[in-house]
């Protein structure tokens, strides 16, 4: 069976993270390695407050880091990774999505691109004026015609 290209997510645990992102995406690269994936790209994608708890081993977790993971792999084994996914409680929540054939060599290149994670803030930050600047606008209300008002 030919082996596909897949794309990851993850959210991690900030607290069993802690600032050492190197060695949480080295737990992660360790994961997939051991059922023989290939890593394509990897990167931290967003550390953000999520929009609502999820409770893991009675704990509740409102913040997580999003990291993002290419690989190639054989399908049959995307079953023993999860639960190894699973077993590790750094792992909030993961998905795994293949990628079509013919955008592989785009999504790579995007993930490895370095200025992706800057890119991606300033048009966060664009986005969020916009929207400011919208609501401003919508406060006022428009006039009604007063024409048939008493008909």
């Amino acid at each position: 069976m030919p082996a596909s290209v897949y794309e990851a997510m993850f959210l991690l645990d900030t607290n069993k993270v802690a600032g050492d992102v190197p060695g949480a995406a080295k737990q992660l690269h360790a994961i997939l390695e051991k059922n023989n994936a290939e890593i394509l790209a990897s990167r931290p994608w967003d550390e953000r407050r999520l929009a609502y708890p999820i409770r893991k081993n009675n704990v509740v977790h409102k913040k997580g880091l999003y990291y993002l993971i290419y690989f190639r792999a054989e399908g049959p084994v995307l079953a023993k990774m999860e639960k190894d996914m699973a077993l590790n409680e750094m792992i909030l929540r993961s998905m795994i999505l293949n990628i079509d054939p013919k955008l592989v060599d785009i999504m790579l290149q995007l993930a490895q691109d370095e200025h992706a994670v800057a890119l991606q803030t300033d048009n966060a930050e664009t986005a969020a004026g916009d929207a400011e600047a919208e609501a401003e606008g919508n406060m006022r209300r428009p006039r009604r015609s007063m024409e048939g008002a008493g008909k």
